[in-house]
């Protein structure tokens, strides 16, 4: 009788492990990235520009979007300001065009000079970066963009727009209009993608 027990949990043991490994060899990492944009800023000579891109966990894993790569040089996360508030970062707006405002005399982008309300986002300054895809108060929520200060988690399926300020002098006034290199990846899912250089 005991041997018979022993059998039958050491046989659930087997399947129960087999199932496991299963399912974990069968789950994949994958993201997708809309609308990539870089932008120079044409009247400053140091080199001011600012990127945008869309990213989605197109994958079944969580997965943290950890770098940002422009002509061969990471990004840093404090030079990230994403958004992950699904309402706010709807398929209207991950979908959208990527808009540039201005800078100021710190090479931040400006928030939009008009916004659509926004609950909850905290006031403007130098961590926070607002985007207003509509430029009214039309059906596009606002994004509220927050300075990032490590990798970006993503659940299956969720979305987030991330806006990001390539170092001074890596981009100058004369490469707009020309083509560069710029990878999002996620631990070892990503791809480069070549951008064609606007200004603003």
């Amino acid at each position: 009788m005991i041997i018979l027990v022993a059998s039958v949990v050491l046989g659930t043991g087997v399947v129960i492990y087999g199932t496991s490994l299963f399912q974990s060899s069968g789950q994949q990492e994958a993201i997708a990235t809309q609308g990539i944009k870089v932008w120079v800023n044409a009247t400053d000579t140091t080199g001011v520009a600012w990127g945008a891109v869309g990213v989605r966990n197109t994958g079944d894993k969580l997965v943290s979007v950890d770098s940002i790569i422009v002509r061969g040089t990471s990004v840093p996360f404090t030079q990230w300001y994403a958004d992950r508030n699904q309402t706010a970062v709807s398929t209207d707006n991950f979908q959208s065009q990527y808009i540039e405002n201005d800078v100021d005399a710190t090479g931040k982008m400006k928030d939009s000079a008009t916004l659509t309300a926004y609950p909850g986002c905290p006031a403007a300054g130098a961590t926070v970066l607002k985007i207003d895809f509509d430029g009214s108060a039309g059906s596009k929520k606002s994004l509220c963009l927050l300075q990032q200060s490590g990798p970006s988690a993503l659940n299956p399926g969720e979305r987030m727009i991330i806006y990001f300020k390539i170092a001074n002098g890596l981009i100058s006034p004369v490469d707009s209009g020309s083509a560069s290199s710029v990878s999002v990846f996620a631990g070892k899912t990503g791809a480069p993608t070549s951008v064609t250089i606007g200004n603003f």
